[in-house]
């Protein structure tokens, strides 16, 4: 760091401290970081999702629940409209 002082150069983090712009970066790092990890969240969920679907239909296609179970069991996550 006192290299870096004595010599003049300055380093991209210095210069945003320096400036006044660091509660700044800070926001709009941390923005990004929660929309990045928010979209991998749903991603992973929608997955998640779907793969529980195709058991169910796999189970329904061999025999072990009727359609109407399999109906209920797809419909069991929704939230209900009023």
């Amino acid at each position: 760091m006192e290299l870096l002082a004595q010599t003049g150069d300055a380093t991209v983090l210095q210069e945003i401290v320096r400036s006044g712009y660091l509660p700044w970066a800070l926001i709009c790092g941390t923005i990004v970081v929660v929309s990045v990890v928010k979209s991998i969240a749903g991603a992973a969920v929608g997955i998640a999702r779907e793969r529980t679907r195709r058991e169910i239909a796999a189970f329904i296609a061999e025999g072990s629940l009727s359609p109407e179970q399999g109906e209920k069991l797809m419909a069991a996550g929704k939230p209900k409209e009023f």
